[in-house]
């Protein structure tokens, strides 16, 4: 017969369970000094530029409340305008064409595994490891009139393409945001690497029993395995096209003109050289927010298709 549960005596004690009595504050308690430090360091300084934005100030004198002043400004100066636009098609070059040439490497090397895979993907990440302003001087000579880029294509008989990549006023954003191609290329790769190793190999055998090439194996059993590693791709990568600075700064300095003047550029400018803090910070803010509105899109959209 089975057992009955042991029956507590009347009048025994009450032991309290593991569980019962437990604070339900105690895991922000493990949290607190994490937000502490990040409230310190992130939210705080972002209020405070969200608060200097509402003034007209140039650093050092008092400043002089203009509400929503420079917000307007942003909204009618060509110059200011035209850097959020410049960097929109950065994110062209540093987002989209990364995650397709990372997609596009990531097929290949899943797929078809030779000796040696160690060294491709050390090459591919190694951009990762260069301090971005070691690779805008690097490029800042490949580009220039002596540089390797010319000198092949006078190699193969092209002397008319060449140019002065970074002056010239049609080519100089494009040359950049190949620049951000280069870097961002490799980082979406390993990002899909890390998450081809997740598909179950059966899945792949499967598609080739049914006679699944190579494109149709990628499309139907890889790329749907990638949602996540995608979102994170893009995220990051527009976070990069959105908020770049140190490319832009050793390569062009903004030029030729306003071509490749960005936001993160115009906000060093406006502070620091032009004494104009608020409207920087008004400009910084506009940018946070752009930024936050493209990452929850990215978030949405990744969430609704999962």
């Amino acid at each position: 017969m089975p057992s009955r549960p042991p029956v507590r005596p009347p009048g025994a004690p009450v032991r309290p369970s593991a569980t019962r009595g437990r604070s339900p504050w105690r895991g922000y308690v493990y949290v607190l000094p994490a937000f502490l430090v990040y409230f310190a360091f992130a939210v705080l300084p972002a209020l405070h530029t969200a608060y200097l934005s509402l003034f007209e100030w140039d650093g050092v004198t008092l400043g002089d409340w203009v509400g929503l002043g420079n917000y307007q400004e942003i909204l009618q100066d060509s110059v200011l305008r035209r850097s959020v636009f410049n960097a929109l098609v950065l994110v062209v070059f540093f987002s989209f064409v990364p995650i397709v040439l990372g997609l596009a490497m990531t097929g290949l090397l899943a797929r078809y595994r030779r000796p040696g895979m160690g060294a491709y993907r050390f090459l591919f990440m190694l951009p990762q490891v260069i301090p971005l302003v070691a690779v805008g001087v690097t490029w800042r000579w490949l580009y220039g009139d002596d540089g390797l880029v010319n000198q092949t294509f006078r190699a193969v008989g092209l002397d008319g393409v060449t140019r002065a990549w970074l002056g010239d006023f049609g080519a100089a954003l494009i040359a950049v945001g190949l620049v951000g191609t280069w870097v961002l290329s490799g980082l979406c790769m390993m990002l899909f690497l890390s998450g081809v190793q997740k598909v179950d190999p059966s899945l792949y055998e499967a598609a080739r029993i049914d006679g699944a090439g190579p494109v149709r194996e990628f499309v139907s059993v890889t790329l749907p395995h990638l949602r996540g590693e995608l979102a994170v791709a893009m995220t990051v990568t527009t976070v990069a096209a959105l908020a770049s600075f140190d490319i832009v700064y050793v390569t062009t300095n903004g030029g030729p003109g306003e071509q490749t003047t960005v936001p993160g550029l115009l906000v060093y400018r406006l502070a620091f050289s032009e004494g104009k803090v608020g409207l920087a910070a008004a400009l910084a803010v506009v940018l946070g927010c752009l930024i936050l509105a493209i990452v929850y899109l990215i978030n949405r959209l990744s969430r609704s298709e999962s």
